[in-house]
């Protein structure tokens, strides 16, 4: 999506941003490593078009491990928005010190495995059945997920911003959002 900006986000955008989240996950709230997350209370960077309306949201918090990536979303997938704001995100760890920018997806979701892999993000673990303790806290997690494949594990992805590992991929490919529920 040409013209795209990302910026970190104001009070203005939060109904905005509230909508794209109510549509990808079902409200504010998402389980990911044993752990509900209000997304509303953590930083968020925005990706606004020319005309200034909210095209993508990125969720992230710091802690000792890094920047992760809570939640990200976009309005429309393969207009550039995901490339732009996962940039953004690896520019704040930097600027953050953190050795780290991570995330968490889901075993079923392979367009956002592909996707990361592409922008230089490498599988370093999987948590065995974490989506199956996840729904003890948000039973609507479906336990049938993208392309009838059953929804158990947590893939951990990292980007280590200060190597040279992997080269991103072209603007173009949007992820499929994070099955964190």
């Amino acid at each position: 999506m040409s013209g795209v900006r990302v910026r970190p986000a104001g009070p203005e955008d939060r109904a905005a941003v509230d909508a794209l989240h109510e549509r990808e996950w079902g409200g504010p709230y998402v389980i990911a490593h044993d752990t509900r997350f209000d997304l509303r209370t953590l930083p968020t960077l925005v990706a606004v078009d020319g005309a200034g309306a909210v095209v993508g949201a990125l969720v992230h918090r710091t802690d000792a491990d890094g920047l992760e990536v809570v939640s990200v979303v976009a309005t429309t997938p393969g207009g550039g928005v995901g490339t732009a704001l996962l940039a953004a995100a690896a520019e704040a760890a930097r600027a953050a010190g953190a050795a780290r920018l991570w995330l968490i997806t889901t075993n079923d979701n392979l367009r956002a495995l592909r996707f990361y892999q592409r922008r230089g993000l490498r599988l370093v673990g999987v948590d065995r059945g974490a989506v199956d303790r996840a729904r003890r806290l948000k039973p609507s997690i479906p336990t049938v997920g993208e392309d009838g494949i059953p929804l158990h594990d947590e893939l951990i992805l990292e980007l280590r911003p200060a190597s040279d590992e992997g080269t991103p991929a072209p603007d173009g490919e949007a992820p499929a959002p994070e099955r964190r529920n």
